[in-house]
C-alpha cells in the first residue's frame, strides 16, 4: 500500500509540476511587479509537499491543509487561469491519492475532497475581487494622471529668447498621481518659472496644482518682484484653504522654487520655498548647486509671515538652469542609495535642455531599475551662447561604467 502511494505521489508530483509551474516567466501582481521566485513556486511546492507527506505518513495523517492553501495563495498573486490550474491540480492530487489507497468512497476522503474543491472556488472569488480592485485603482490613477497632464502647461521650445524643456514623469510604484508641477511665463520682467511639489497625491493634489499654476500665471505678469510672486502664491493658497475649510483640504503645503531671468542680462534670481536646490550647468561642464542664502518654509505652512528673499546668481551664455522635484533627488537604487543629480551631471555637456532631460530621466530609470516611487517634474532653461551651433558635443551620463561618479 505504502509503495503504491509513493509511486502515485511521484507521478502526481510530475503532473502537478507541469500543471502549476507552467512557464518559467514570473506572473505580474496587481501593481505590475513581477512576483518573486518563492511566491511563484509556493502553490506548486505546497501541492508537491502534500503528495510527499501523504505518501510518507500513516493513513490517519492528512495533508489536506496544504492542498487547501495552494489555490488560496495563488489567488492574489496570479492570473485567473493560473489560479484555476492550481485549484484543479490540488483537487486532482487529492483524488489520485484516495484512488491509490482505495479510500475514495469513504466519508472522510469525500469531505477532504469537498474541502479542497470549496477552497479552489473561494480562490477564484478572491482572485476576481483582487483584480477588480486593481482595475479600479488603475482607472483612478489614469484619470488623475490625465488630469495632471491637462493642468500642466506645456511650454514652448523658445520663450523670451531662451531654450526651454519640461518633463512630467509619473511614478511606477504608486496607485495615485502626485502633485508635482511646473510653469513658465514670458513677462515684462523677464522669463519667470515655478517648479513645485504639493504634499499629497490623487485628485486633491491635481486641484492644488491647478490653483498654484493659475495664481502663478497671473502674478508673474503683474508683480514687479519675484518675492511679490511668491507672496501672491501664498495668498492664493490661503484663500483656497479658507474656501475649503482649512489647508488640509488643499493638501497642506507646497514646496516651490521660483526663478526669474531678466531680458538682456546674465543675471538669475531665485526664491526657494523649501524645495530641492536647482542646478546651474555651465557650457564647459562646470556645475553650481544654487542653495538659498536663507532657508525658507514651504508655501501654505501658515506658521507666520516672513519676507521672501531672492538670491542672485550669474547665468552666462551657454548655461542651463535645471529645476526639479524630489522625485528625482530622492529616487533610490536597490541598495537604498539616493540619486545625486549634481554628481551625475558634473562635467557633462548637452546639446540643449531637451537632451539634458532625456539623458537625466533615462539615467534615473537605470538607477532605480525602472521602479520609481515618486512622480518627477523637471524643467530646464538654457541661455544660448552667441554663435552657438544648434547642437553641441554631448557627453552622455547614461550607461557609464565609472562607479566613482556614482
Amino acid at each position: 500500500m505504502a509503495e503504491r502511494r509513493r509511486s502515485s505521489a511521484a507521478g502526481g508530483a510530475e503532473a502537478v509540476g507541469r500543471a502549476v509551474f507552467g512557464s518559467r516567466e514570473g506572473e505580474l501582481t496587481s501593481d505590475g511587479r513581477r512576483t518573486g521566485r518563492l511566491v511563484r513556486m509556493l502553490p506548486a511546492l505546497l501541492i508537491l509537499g502534500g503528495l510527499v507527506l501523504d505518501a510518507l505518513t500513516p493513513p490517519n495523517f492528512t495533508a489536506v491543509p496544504l492542498f487547501v492553501a495552494a489555490p488560496l495563495i495563488a489567488a492574489p498573486f496570479f492570473s485567473r487561469s493560473r489560479t484555476v490550474r492550481t485549484g484543479i491540480a490540488a483537487v486532482l492530487s487529492v483524488i489520485a491519492m484516495r484512488l491509490s489507497d482505495g479510500t475514495s468512497t469513504q466519508v472522510v476522503p469525500v469531505i477532504e475532497l469537498i474541502t479542497v474543491l470549496t477552497a479552489s472556488v473561494l480562490a477564484l472569488v478572491i482572485n476576481g475581487v483582487v483584480r477588480r480592485g486593481s482595475e479600479q485603482l488603475a482607472s483612478a490613477r489614469v484619470i488623475a494622471e490625465t488630469a495632471m497632464r491637462a493642468v500642466l502647461p506645456t511650454p514652448a521650445e523658445r520663450i523670451g529668447g531662451l531654450q526651454v524643456a519640461a518633463r512630467y514623469e509619473a511614478a511606477q510604484a504608486d496607485e495615485f498621481v502626485g502633485g508635482d508641477l511646473f510653469a513658465v511665463a514670458d513677462t515684462p520682467y523677464g522669463v519667470r518659472l515655478v517648479v513645485g511639489d504639493v504634499r499629497g497625491k490623487g485628485l486633491g493634489a491635481v486641484e492644488a496644482v491647478a490653483v498654484i499654476i493659475g495664481a502663478f500665471r497671473e502674478a508673474a505678469e503683474q508683480e514687479r518682484s519675484l518675492e511679490g510672486v511668491a507672496q501672491r502664491l501664498e495668498r492664493a493658497l490661503a484663500r483656497e484653504g479658507t474656501r475649503r475649510y482649512g489647508l488640509d483640504a488643499m493638501e497642506g503645503f507646497i514646496t516651490a522654487v521660483l526663478a526669474e531671468i531678466p531680458p538682456g542680462s546674465d543675471s538669475l534670481r531665485i526664491v526657494n520655498r523649501g524645495h530641492p536646490e536647482p542646478i546651474l550647468l555651465h557650457a564647459d561642464g562646470a556645475l553650481e548647486v544654487l542653495a538659498p542664502s536663507v532657508p525658507a518654509l514651504p508655501l501654505g505652512m501658515d506658521l507666520g509671515v516672513w519676507p521672501d528673499r531672492a538670491d542672485a546668481w550669474v547665468m552666462p551664455a551657454g548655461a542651463t538652469l535645471l529645476a526639479f522635484t524630489d522625485g528625482l533627488s530622492e529616487a533610490r537604487d536597490a541598495n537604498g542609495v539616493f540619486y545625486d543629480p549634481a554628481a551625475r551631471l558634473r562635467g557633462r555637456i548637452f546639446p540643449g535642455p531637451e537632451e539634458l532631460l532625456s539623458a537625466l530621466t533615462d539615467d534615473v530609470r537605470l538607477h532605480t531599475g525602472g521602479r520609481t516611487t515618486d512622480d518627477m517634474a523637471l524643467i530646464a532653461v538654457g541661455r544660448p551662447a552667441e554663435g552657438q551651433p544648434v547642437r553641441r558635443t554631448t557627453v552622455k551620463i547614461v550607461g557609464r561604467g565609472d562607479d566613482a561618479d556614482r
